[in-house]
């Protein structure tokens, strides 16, 4: 029985732990998603990219995530694979100084950060302080679970078994590495687990070689988290966290080897045990980091052999083609599920279309333009196929609640299209323009624009879980995100006027490029965040109108 309450309440704190990262992480995804790209992206020296992805990991929390984040931007075209590999790296960095920071005994906090988060969550409208309150609570959790870890771990450290298994693996450090990295890719944050390892050490629980053992096999299991995660990329998305992988591992055993079989391993502790741990994960990455800038650019050759670009050429090919399932037109769910699939492959072509708008404001490549003019027929063909699908389904035996379901992904349909169009149509005939009169766009106006493409962007990813989930409170976070996308085209276009007004030449000539911008990019966004009306109506969450329902009599009429 003592064995199954502590397997529970080891696994409860675990769970805690995971939840609480994983909050932490959603709130600053939602509060700067369409912030990050440019973040990623701008930099031009390898020392740079690491820096970025060492702040990027402080923020999210997660290697994890820099690594997804920086294997998109490649896959799309953003960023190189020297500086993609360079962002993973500092991520790593980055990650080992969030468990250094989360390792202190900050259990006096948790009341503090209750209290705040929760009202800022509760209590707030403003997406950014429910975030912000998200965040806080997400920390308070982390916390939390420590204690819970600590408390679980206590009561048993001096029983008999648990120093049996210590003790072998801190003589078998071979499988306590393998044991490490098994944790970490199943619990899919290193952070997670290597704070459980450090919490080990901390309270006695594990001696310190074991523990060392544990966090080197750990940092090779995070490196295989984005590996998994990316196996449908492209190849140019799959060549980085392979890279990193490569590197990590080679770099983890070379450690492990090293400290186990050419020295002692208690020579490392030069504070505290838990401490010392922390700082042996940090001069890992580290120096992983500074030896890994030296090789981002070496590594680009083979890795493009490995996985060469022309791999995916084939299955491209077929993206075009329907997924729509006329078999399942009798049965309602695999309808509405077949429905659903095609809308998403009708939307992922849309996002592709979209995606070099923002470039070729800067390039203008002709080629480019007549390529994504191309799309857009696939875009319509989707259309149709749906329109043939629906009118396929006998609505009379559907309920009426299904057949509303129906007519709405129609409708979404019909907006996706809309918004096609609006690619091929508006940007790229305003980006023409933009090219052919040689017009530059003023720094506060570009800063603007490309703000707007960036949050349009992001909402394209919330918008396509909206429309697979369901989900009621990403429908909300949608809609908000179109009306703070709404505001921020009226701020830009009351500065807009504001720098006229000022005299500026170069705002002058480029006002209707950038008023036509910001309203193309606002009707984009329309479009995409149309999915989330429907969901919002079912629940009760809409108002039917605006306008005031009574008005008092005029006597004159």
């Amino acid at each position: 029985m003592a064995i199954l309450t502590f397997l529970l309440n080891l696994a409860g704190a675990t769970m805690l732990l995971l939840f609480a990262v994983r909050m932490v992480r959603t709130g600053i995804e939602r509060s700067f998603g369409a912030q990050f790209q440019r973040w990623l992206t701008q930099r031009e020296s390898l020392a740079g990219s690491g820096a970025t992805g060492v702040v990027m990991a402080l923020i999210l929390q997660s290697s994890a995530a820099v690594a997804l984040l920086a294997s998109g931007f490649a896959a799309a075209g953003y960023l190189s694979f020297p500086a993609g590999l360079a962002v993973v790296l500092g991520g790593d960095l980055g990650s080992a100084l969030i468990i250094q920071v989360l390792s202190f005994r900050l259990d006096w906090l948790i009341p503090l950060l209750l209290t705040v988060g929760g009202w800022l969550f509760i209590k707030t409208e403003g997406r950014k302080w429910r975030q912000a309150g998200r965040i806080l609570m997400g920390i308070a959790f982390i916390l939390i679970s420590l204690q819970l870890l600590r408390a679980t771990m206590e009561p048993i450290k001096d029983s008999a078994f648990l120093p049996a298994i210590a003790e072998y693996l801190a003589r078998d450090f071979i499988t306590a590495f393998i044991v490490g990295a098994a944790l970490a890719f199943v619990m899919h944050s290193s952070v997670a687990a290597i704070l459980m390892c450090v919490t080990l050490v901390h309270i006695g629980a594990i001696p310190f070689a074991a523990g060392l053992s544990l966090v080197l096999g750990a940092n090779l299991g995070s490196a295989g988290i984005p590996v998994y995660l990316t196996r449908g990329m492209n190849p140019e998305g799959r060549r980085i966290p392979l890279a990193n992988l490569a590197l990590r591992g080679t770099w983890s055993l070379a450690a492990l080897l090293g400290i186990n079989l050419g020295s002692d391993p208690a020579l490392l502790i030069i504070a505290a045990p838990g401490q010392s741990l922390i700082y042996a994960h940090v001069a890992f990455n580290l120096s992983l980091l500074l030896v890994g800038l030296t090789l981002c650019r070496p590594l680009a050759r083979p890795f493009a052999a490995m996985l060469p670009s022309n791999a995916q050429a084939a299955p491209e090919q077929h993206e075009e083609v329907s997924v729509l399932d006329h078999d399942a037109v009798h049965t309602p769910q695999l309808a509405i599920a077949s429905l659903k699939r095609e809308i998403l492959r009708m939307m992922g072509l849309v996002e592709r279309m979209y995606g070099p708008i923002q470039s070729l404001y800067q390039e203008g490549d002709r080629a480019r333009m007549r390529a994504i003019k191309l799309q857009d027929s696939a875009v319509n063909a989707a259309l149709l196929s749906i329109r043939r699908y629906v009118a396929d389904i006998p609505m009379d035996k559907y309920t009426k609640e299904e057949a509303k379901i129906v007519r709405s992904l129609m409708e979404y349909a019909i907006r996706l299209e809309a918004a096609g169009d609006l690619v091929s149509g508006q940007f790229l005939r305003t980006a023409q323009e933009k090219e052919e009169g040689g017009v530059q766009l003023s720094d506060d106006g570009w800063s603007e624009l490309r703000h707007m493409f960036e949050a349009v962007r992001a909402n394209f990813k919330l918008a396509s879980n909206v429309l697979i989930s369901d989900d009621l409170e990403s429908a909300r976070l949608l809609v908000m995100e179109k009306t703070e996308i709404k505001q921020e085209e009226r701020r830009s276009r009351k500065r807009h006027l504001q720098r006229l007004s000022e005299g500026r030449a170069d705002s002058f000539e480029s006002s209707d490029i950038h008023l036509e911008t910001l309203r193309a990019l606002r009707d984009m966004n329309g479009h995409i965040s149309a999915v989330a009306y429907p969901i919002l109506y079912r629940n009760g969450q809409l108002l039917e109108t605006r306008l005031i329902q009574t008005m008092e009599d005029d006597p004159d009429q």
